[in-house]
């Protein structure tokens, strides 16, 4: 994570094209904003319709646009060395670095691939996924030593900041309980079959909570990632009270299949083939499989034989508004 105050910019490379880890933000970075950063919305798309031969309007569905955050920066070499020539050559190296980190070529030529912006604000870890875009430097006599002013944006896929730690969660599945057929035997509190991440201590769900609660602790709903491991037969993910999914398919030990809810990827896989076409009708769209604010509760289920062995893990980072 960036210290209190700075910026980092992260994306992978692809093919050729060098990917980037860069921070700026302080004096320290050699790369220091010389204003606030500034979060702007774009224009609201309203849905607004005027009545028909009446007074007034009829209110739609409004969507809101995208966040650009805006940066006044002045990239420095003054103190990288006690002559002219070398100040001057020590401000275009980290403008050149500047520059290539904020082009983003490996993602520029994928469709729908995002970076990952984050920052550290009052002690918050945030970050934010979207496309650097606008880069201007502007040259001038302090160029030649080693100060030039930069304006840089970037372009986000929303208008949310999420948490910068993700959390995780494992849960079992349930299975029908022979001696109970109207209700569902116990959880699996030590599942059989492959590891997966330690889930992270999350407040208020306490140690004595089954598998399966989960805890949004931001104030905005989020997008889960939910994966489902075999063996197992037209599963079924259920958050209690919101949604269900149901998967006509069935997943073989060592099989898997990822449902990635977030709107900027929004796709269902096994391996790399796309399997969102065997969602059952009457589950949600991928776009309404949120996890809302507060304590929550994921079930996975099936049909058929159950296998103790089967299980989901629930991926999230708590969303928020601002930073």
């Amino acid at each position: 994570m960036p210290a209190e105050g700075e910026w980092r910019l992260w994306y992978p490379g692809y093919r050729w094209h060098p990917g980037a880890d860069f921070t700026f933000g302080s004096f320290r970075t050699g790369c220091y904003l010389t204003a606030p950063y500034e979060i702007t919305l774009g224009s609201r798309d309203n849905g607004d319709m005027e009545l028909p031969r009446g007074d007034g309007i009829r209110f739609g569905r409004d969507y809101r646009p995208a966040s650009t955050i805006t940066f006044e920066l002045a990239v420095d070499g003054v103190g990288a060395s006690n002559t002219r020539h070398g100040r001057h050559a020590a401000g275009l190296s980290r403008l050149s670095t500047f520059a290539r980190a904020w082009d983003a070529e490996s993602l520029r030529v994928r469709y729908g691939h995002s970076a990952v912006l984050s920052t550290t604000q009052g002690g918050r870890q945030r970050r934010y996924y979207g496309r650097p875009r606008k880069w201007a430097a502007a040259g001038s006599k302090l160029t030649r030593q080693g100060l030039t002013p930069v304006v840089a944006d970037f372009a986000c896929v929303d208008d949310t900041a999420y948490d910068d730690v993700e959390q995780i969660e494992r849960v079992p599945l349930v299975w029908a309980n022979i001696s109970n057929p109207g209700g569902f035997g116990p959880r699996l509190t030590s599942p059989i079959g492959g590891g997966s991440p330690k889930p992270q201590p999350i407040d208020p769900v306490t140690p004595n909570d089954p598998p399966g609660v989960v805890y949004n602790g931001g104030n905005k709903a989020t997008w889960p990632i939910i994966t489902i491991y075999g063996p197992i037969t037209n599963p079924s993910v259920v958050l209690e009270r919101w949604w269900t999914a149901t998967f006509d398919l069935t997943l073989k030990r060592g099989e898997k299949i990822t449902i990635e809810t977030r709107p900027w990827i929004s796709t269902v896989t096994r391996g790399s083939a796309s399997v969102a076409g065997l969602m059952r009708r009457g589950s949600p769209r991928l776009d309404e499989m949120v996890l809302p604010t507060g304590r929550q509760v994921f079930r996975l289920k099936n049909t058929g034989l159950p296998d103790p062995s089967a299980y989901m893990t629930i991926q999230w980072r708590n969303a928020f508004a601002h930073i």
